[in-house]
């Protein structure tokens, strides 16, 4: 489980494909207090820890996760939004965030608003997905408020801390970005797609 809020950004500085996998070799500031099979979001996406050098911790994408993620473009030189799991004692700053992304989207619009930006995203509704306004989603793994929902897009307001301690500074218009929608949203979603046809006919 993660919140969300990001702890570092890594450097890609190792791509090495393996059959339908990817190796991603990667420098952060937190490398050094990683440990073999320990999880940690990348771009939102939770992967294990495989191997450790100094200064760098090396993990894997398989194919179905390269299918559903951006992870299959990075490239070396590029940087990764990085967060441990979150800790038993520990306070929950973002929101639920398994790690588990639902979608792709692609950023549609940036417009920088006198101190801080908003950057508008675009996704694809035949998975069922939706925002709420003012309800929570994971974009590369950084925990958001939606601002402006609508049909298939969403807006989101960066202040300048996370511009500058997120990838957020990196990111163009056309780039495609990681969405974790809302737990619970998805979870009460499901439960009246299994109730509400039977509650309506009694």
């Amino acid at each position: 489980m993660f919140t969300g809020i990001i702890e570092a950004v890594g450097k890609v500085i190792g791509v090495r494909h393996d059959q339908g996998n990817i190796h991603f070799q990667i420098a952060s500031p937190i490398s050094d207090g990683l440990k073999i099979d320990q999880s940690v979001a990348h771009n939102g996406v939770c992967l294990t820890v495989v191997a450790l050098a100094e200064h760098s911790h090396t993990v894997t994408a398989v194919h179905e996760t390269l299918a559903k993620t951006n992870l299959g473009r990075l490239q070396t030189g590029m940087l990764i939004n990085l967060e441990r799991c979150m800790p038993a004692n520990g306070r929950f700053d973002g929101h639920f965030v398994q790690g588990h992304v639902d979608q792709t989207g692609i950023c549609t619009h940036i417009a920088e608003e006198n101190g801080s930006w908003r950057y508008t995203f675009a996704y694809d509704t035949s998975t069922g997905n939706f925002t709420v306004e003012k309800g929570s989603i994971a974009v590369n793994g950084v925990s958001l408020t939606v601002v402006n929902s609508k049909q298939g897009e969403f807006s989101v307001a960066i202040i300048p801390y996370t511009y500058a301690h997120t990838t957020f500074h990196t990111l163009r218009v056309g780039d495609l970005v990681n969405l974790e929608f809302d737990i619970l949203g998805k979870y009460i979603k499901r439960i009246m797609e299994l109730h509400l046809p039977t509650l309506l006919n009694r």
